[in-house]
């Protein structure tokens, strides 16, 4: 009996990206009220993955690594890095759910803070899901720019550990 073929898979948690052009490789992550922005460049075949808190200031802090100006930045330059153009990056934008009633709605600041630096740099958002009330756990395959979007429920953003996750709804981009 042959056994499926288990691909590579690296799993984020805020304030971490990875960038790769292995066809193989997908990249997860779960979100909340987070924004995770999926780039690649369909040309070169290589892309990659944040996933930040805060939308960031541009003075220092010491929550830097986890807002998004400094996860962007690292992004598009490990992309750049990796043989990818400026002009042909295409973006999907995830997260920003508002998962607590009462509280401000950081989920919408993260998605509206990521809309704007993408517009700003002439990165086209070709895609994703963003805002409403409940979590997403997302896989992307940086080669091919195609993301899985699965909806969760009661989402506790991970800091480490793998956590399992109730299947509540699919989205799948190409």
């Amino acid at each position: 009996m042959q056994h499926p073929v288990q691909h590579p898979r690296i799993n984020i948690v805020q304030g971490e990206f990875h960038v790769s052009g292995d066809p193989h490789l997908s990249i997860t992550t779960l979100l909340g009220s987070c924004v995770a922005a999926c780039i690649s460049d369909p040309v070169a075949q290589v892309g990659g993955m944040n996933h930040f808190l805060l939308p960031g200031e541009e003075a220092a802090s010491p929550l830097l690594a986890r807002h998004g100006v400094h996860l962007m930045e690292l992004l598009i330059n490990g992309l750049l890095s990796r043989g990818a153009a400026r002009h042909r990056l295409e973006a999907k934008l995830f997260g920003g759910a508002r998962t607590m009633q009462g509280l401000s709605d950081i989920g919408g600041a993260n998605g509206r803070f990521a809309q704007e630096f993408l517009k700003r740099e002439g990165i086209a958002v070709t895609g994703g899901s963003l805002g409403g009330e409940t979590g997403r756990r997302i896989q992307f395959w940086p080669g091919s720019g195609r993301v899985r979007q699965k909806l969760v429920r009661a989402v506790v953003e991970p800091r480490r550990a793998e956590p399992v996750f109730p299947t509540a709804g699919e989205l799948e981009l190409f």
